[in-house]
């Protein structure tokens, strides 16, 4: 598919798409006669955990060591136990990372919900109190 489909898939922008590409996150995994990118449906997985990552606040450098650990224990080469508990460390790292994060968010949104419903009260105070004009 080109870059306006992925696009539109992964709900990110065409530059952000480039910016991607530019600093090897996701390539593109074919280009056409014309030279418009394709990409396949695992470039859009790739870019969809680069997606899931960003708001967590992962740096590049993050998101670039975990797409690598997880090529590396999806490409079905050999790798000694050694090298596979390694790369699942790796992996098992940025998932209770990741688990941080969303507590850190959760809490965020709960303090958020609860600031909108004083405003909300209050605003329904302040009309319950003005003169009705009939």
């Amino acid at each position: 598919m080109q870059i306006g489909e992925v696009a539109s898939r992964t709900e990110l922008s065409l530059r952000t798409i480039r910016h991607y590409e530019e600093t090897g996150l996701v390539v593109p995994s074919a280009r056409s006669q014309g030279g418009f990118r394709l990409y396949t449906e695992a470039d859009v997985a790739r870019l969809m955990v680069v997606r899931r990552m960003k708001p967590l606040g992962f740096t590049l450098d993050q998101m670039r060591d975990l797409l690598e650990a997880t090529d590396r224990l999806d490409a079905g080469t050999d790798l000694d136990a050694d090298d596979r508990a390694a790369l699942l460390e790796r992996v098992r790292s940025y998932q209770q990372a990741a688990a941080e994060q969303v507590g850190k968010l959760r809490v965020q949104l709960a303090r958020a919900e609860d600031f909108e419903g004083t405003l909300r009260a209050r605003i329904a105070r302040s009309e319950d109190l003005s003169p009705r004009h009939v």
